[in-house]
């Protein structure tokens, strides 16, 4: 069942999706080589209980961090620790936060130091793809509005969209449905109505759209083991278009 929020539902999840785009936003300056994975996610904590709020990911089917930190050809679900990062690298930092009974979720890819060309290309049109799925968050389009608006994009540029990975819905349950694929076809699926809030989430590879989870149980990886980028918003849906409430 999708949960419609009424407004003052939707301004409560705006507080603690900013929360989000602030933790994020904090975390780019400490982003370097020789930081590790772990550090990221005690200053995250910390910044979001500093801030009044509790740390979605936190205990969540039992994981035992705040952040996921997914460097390289990780596509999601990275655990936070001693791995240190380099020049060059690239890591997708995901974070989620409770406050006020709702949850705000949001993921950025971010470069350490100077990165190839490749990567760079990577970055940009996975950040891309995610601007043309919120294009189609509005009032009377479909959800294969919006997932093959980022499908096409990616596939467009000689990039591969995961395809057994999805957005979700959000409130006060992290993960609510609908389920929110990155391809499809346009006018198929759910009619969108106002007052339905989603996390939209593109997950790019540079080679084949193929993953699979490591020993630990959580680490999604690139099957090729080619570099992967995620970037996620939280938007709800409007009569008049789509409203990011995890805008930084």
């Amino acid at each position: 069942m999708i949960r419609i929020k009424t407004a003052s539902e939707i301004e409560s999840m705006r507080v603690s999706a900013r929360l989000v785009s602030r933790t994020l936003d904090e975390l780019t300056g400490h982003v370097a080589p020789g930081v590790t994975t772990l550090e990221l996610d005690r200053l995250a904590m910390e910044f979001i209980r500093k801030n009044g709020g509790t740390p979605s990911f936190l205990g969540y089917r039992g994981y035992r961090h705040t952040i996921c930190a997914s460097v390289n050809e990780e596509v999601v679900h990275g655990i936070p620790g001693k791995r240190t990062l380099k020049e060059g690298d690239i890591i997708s930092v995901d974070v989620g936060v409770l406050m006020n009974g709702f949850h705000g979720d949001s993921a950025r890819t971010f470069k350490v130091g100077r990165v190839s060309q490749e990567a760079e290309n990577l970055l940009a049109v996975t950040r891309e793809s995610l601007v043309k799925g919120i294009e189609q968050v509005r009032a009377g389009n479909r959800l294969g509005d919006v997932s093959s608006s980022i499908q096409a994009h990616v596939e467009a540029q000689g990039l591969s969209i995961v395809r057994s990975l999805v957005g979700h819905g959000i409130g006060r349950d992290l993960h609510e449905d609908p389920q929110i694929p990155n391809f499809g076809q346009p006018g198929s699926g759910v009619v969108l109505k106002s007052g339905m809030v989603f996390a939209i989430e593109p997950m790019v590879n540079i080679g084949g759209y193929e993953v699979e989870t490591l020993k630990d149980g959580w680490t999604v990886v690139s099957s090729d083991r080619s570099l992967a980028a995620h970037f996620e918003h939280t938007v709800a849906v409007t009569d008049n278009g789509p409203d990011i409430l995890s805008l930084s």
